[in-house]
């Protein structure tokens, strides 16, 4: 029987902001077995790129990433938010180690390829190293991995935390019995984004595409909808989508084949 391993992302408001945050991080100490934590962190980088003079340029919810930037998104992701959740996480018994992908090079990513927008300096993920992030966790480490990859010639690259969560579940998946959960600060995937009551328990493929042409589902819950089925196609045991409130698994809308 496989090992089980939960894989947790969490989104930047959550990480962010003080209450969010220590809630967080004493239900994920809580967690039993194996875990993982990625985290985001785009509203630190965009309060901090404006302190420098600095421009945030986002297209359809994607960060555009400069060099300016990419040194914005380097010192927030890898430092200040990172670390402020590793020293947490060590105050409360669990020995965290931070990452981004360049460390022991544990994600490797290209450089995404400029179609109809050029996003900069923003990387997509090739591969993870699924096997060194096991023989961590097998030593009682609890990676924090930070949303920034690199290419293996010397380049860091600004990366969705939705997707290296993904990813990274995926590369495991043949080890351990995991569970993917993404939360942010809704309860789930919801019918009305006003109505928090109007949660959608269950959603499966086909479910998921109807909801897009009927618009009900749209904007950033798409692709993070698209990881969540990537993963259980590569064979991750259970996708959750809830509130960073409710990462025992007691509540949120779970993705089903």
């Amino acid at each position: 029987m496989k090992e089980k391993l939960t894989i947790i992302k969490v989104g930047g408001k959550i990480v962010e902001e003080e209450a969010s945050l220590h809630k967080l991080l004493t239900d994920f100490a809580a967690i039993e077995g194996y875990k993982i934590l990625v985290h985001g962190g785009g509203r630190s980088a965009t309060k901090i790129a404006a302190a420098l003079g600095i421009e945030s340029r986002m297209v359809n919810g994607r960060r555009i990433t400069d060099a300016d930037m990419l040194n914005v998104a380097t010192m927030v992701y890898g430092g200040l938010v990172n670390k402020n959740i590793v020293v947490r996480l060590q105050s409360k018994g669990i020995n965290a180690l931070g990452l981004t992908g360049a460390d022991i090079n544990i994600i490797r990513s290209h450089k995404r390829p400029v179609k109809d927008v050029d996003y900069g300096f923003v990387g997509d993920v090739e591969q993870v190293n699924g096997t060194l992030l096991a023989d961590l966790i097998h030593k009682g480490i609890v990676p924090v991995i930070s949303p920034l990859t690199h290419d293996g010639n010397g380049q860091l690259l600004n990366t969705n935390a939705d997707t290296i969560a993904g990813e990274t579940a995926k590369a495991m998946a043949d080890t351990f019995n995991i569970t993917l959960m993404f939360c942010f600060e809704k309860k789930g995937v919801l019918k009305d984004s006003e109505n928090d009551e109007s949660l959608i328990p269950h959603i499966n493929e086909a479910e998921f595409k109807q909801y897009i042409r009927d618009g009900i589902i749209q904007g950033g819950m798409i692709p993070k909808l698209e990881n969540s089925f990537e993963a259980i196609h590569a064979g991750v045991s259970k996708v959750v989508i809830t509130s960073a409130t409710a990462i025992d698994g007691g509540s949120g809308t779970i993705i089903e084949q």
